[in-house]
């Protein structure tokens, strides 16, 4: 995963570095955006080649540095699969890439990407019960933050995600 090497190796660097993190996963756009504004460092942008992703990320100084948080509401996976079973009213937030979404997800799901959420918030109730949900955790963290942020009241991050999904799932045919 791009962002768990990236904070190990901007640890290496001077304030004021540039580092370049290449990727293949188009989610890592929204994962290093994200990541470079809730840590304090900067994102200056992304080179496409071909199906390679250059990220590339200032280090910043000291005092620009933000510690990072986690967002401290959490549901099990295990724990989702029940509230699923015993139809409790909520909206399941798939916030990974259309073509993940599409081979393997959660039914009733609704996908917007963590990329154009900010821009989709219309889409959602600020007054639902909402648990998002990604591949492992980071963009669903990164996800419910911004929720938050934005005045959601009732937001929960899924975790392992659904790399650890045992429960029902659809796909696209």
């Amino acid at each position: 995963m791009p962002i768990v090497r990236t904070k190990k190796a901007i640890d290496q660097l001077e304030p004021g570095q540039v580092i370049e993190v290449q990727a293949t996963d188009k989610g890592s756009l929204a994962d290093m955006q994200g990541w470079a504004k809730n840590t304090g460092h900067q994102y200056l942008g992304t080179v496409e080649e071909g199906e390679v992703l250059k990220h590339f990320i200032r280090k910043s100084s000291p005092g620009e540095v933000k510690e990072e948080k986690k967002h401290p509401h959490l549901v099990t996976n295990e724990e989702l699969e029940k509230m699923l079973a015993g139809n409790k009213e909520l909206t399941i937030l798939d916030v990974r890439e259309p073509a993940e979404f599409a081979f393997h997800r959660i039914p009733g799901a609704v996908s917007i990407p963590l990329g154009e959420l900010e821009s989709r918030l219309n889409e959602l109730k600020q007054e639902d019960d909402i648990h998002v949900i990604c591949r492992t955790g980071t963009r669903s963290d990164l996800a419910c933050r911004l929720l938050t942020d934005k005045g959601f009241k009732h937001v929960k991050n899924i975790i392992p995600g659904m790399t650890g999904w045992t429960g029902p799932t659809d796909k696209t045919n």
